[in-house]
């Protein structure tokens, strides 16, 4: 069978949840199926919407689970055992409040940092060693509850930054496929866009 790479954005379904903080990584896969004109079907075996494509000479799956993000790894762990992918192959992208907006890191594997949709994975994997690429989508200042930011949309003045964050790491998603993930980390993780406060600074 194909050995496929599997690139999952974590997120929420439905509406009501479309175009929130919490599924920029529904936003980085929708970007991705775009630009290398791959249409979305769902699969319900799998819990998911799946869009399929060609790669640098590899068979590529982007996937939105549609379990909601707590349970992500139910429909993650049912993709990678049917096409039996391996850890190595597996990118997952997700939001983290612990970056600022206009930043994004890419790991090789690590923990959750407090991530729902990661700690489904991993319970669900019974591993933690697959790439995943955070995008910073930063918190609200002294706020310690911040359920309601993650699920929030993204103002207004935040989109031309978010616009230029997805471009970034588009691009470290495909610099991924075709080099690797440490070249991917070494050649995009940091900074995207500069914050106001640092733009001032200089």
């Amino acid at each position: 069978m194909e050995q496929l790479r599997l690139i999952v954005g974590l997120g929420n379904p439905g509406a009501e949840y479309a175009r929130t903080r919490h599924n920029v990584g529904f936003l980085l896969v929708e970007r991705l199926a775009e630009r290398w004109q791959a249409a979305w079907t769902t699969e319900r075996k799998f819990h998911s919407r799946v869009a399929r494509a060609q790669r640098s000479e590899r068979g590529v799956l982007l996937v939105q689970p549609q379990t909601f993000m707590n349970a992500s790894g139910e429909a993650v762990a049912a993709l990678v055992r049917f096409y039996q992918v391996t850890l190595a192959n597996l990118l997952v992208v997700v939001d983290d409040a612990d970056l600022p907006l206009g930043e994004i890191r890419l790991r090789p594997g690590g923990g959750t940092g407090g991530h729902h949709g990661l700690e489904s994975l991993q319970a669900q994997l019974g591993a933690k060693d697959f790439a995943r690429l955070r995008i910073g989508i930063g918190r609200q200042t002294g706020a310690r509850e911040i359920t309601g930011h993650v699920l929030g949309r993204f103002q207004a003045v935040e989109l031309e930054v978010v616009g230029r964050v997805l471009q970034a790491a588009g691009e470290q998603v495909e610099c991924w496929l075709s080099a690797g993930v440490r070249k991917a980390m070494n050649d995009f993780n940091g900074v995207v866009v500069p914050s106001e406060t640092e733009g001032n600074e200089k």
